[in-house]
């Protein structure tokens, strides 16, 4: 064993980051009446392979993972992460206002329910691919987000889930930048 030479520290400090999304405000959080079969299509924006549970998670690990070589992409990792979550709780609410259960289990309408697992996370061992699973996933969000878009008829949610696709626009742009800085 070697000799100790004190506690060993992360240097990257994260005391002044932010949520990172577009500087545009949100619709108000609103339904126009209950519905359990949208309810269960939000859950699985909520929890499901491709979702805002799934999008903290890997950015929360990817973060982690590179804060102590490489500060300030984990910064702005974490910063979407952030923002994530502010999705996470919005898509939270609407659920809630529609009449469905926040219980991280996503309804598909084919009746297999999944309970929200880290094996949908793609967890790559080297900041490159950790940015290009990102890019990859934020996409796959934005696709669901749109086929939901087009499945709701309810113009509150439907307006609540084009914000939410300006933010996924405007991270896959951060990370293609970090990307190229590579």
């Amino acid at each position: 064993m070697g000799e100790k030479d004190g506690p060993l520290t992360n240097s990257c400090s994260f005391a002044n980051v932010k949520p990172i999304m577009m500087d545009l405000p949100y619709p108000p959080l609103q339904v126009e009446e209950r519905n359990q079969y949208y309810a269960n299509i939000l859950s699985i924006d909520y929890c499901g392979c491709v979702s805002e549970m799934s999008a903290i998670t890997q950015y929360i690990n990817n973060e982690n993972r590179m804060s102590s070589e490489k500060c300030p992409i984990a910064k702005t990792i974490l910063g979407i992460a952030m923002a994530e979550m502010i999705h996470l709780q919005k898509l939270g609410e609407l659920i809630f206002l529609l009449g469905g259960n926040i219980d991280f289990t996503a309804k598909h309408h084919n009746g297999k329910n999944r309970m929200w697992t880290p094996q949908y996370l793609t967890i790559p061992e080297n900041v490159r691919n950790m940015l290009l699973a990102d890019i990859e996933s934020e996409k796959a969000a934005i696709n669901q987000y749109q086929m939901h878009i087009k499945t709701i008829n309810d113009a509150c949610i439907n307006a609540v889930l084009a914000r939410i696709i300006k933010d996924e626009e405007y991270h896959i742009m951060l990370l293609e930048a970090l990307l190229k800085n590579l």
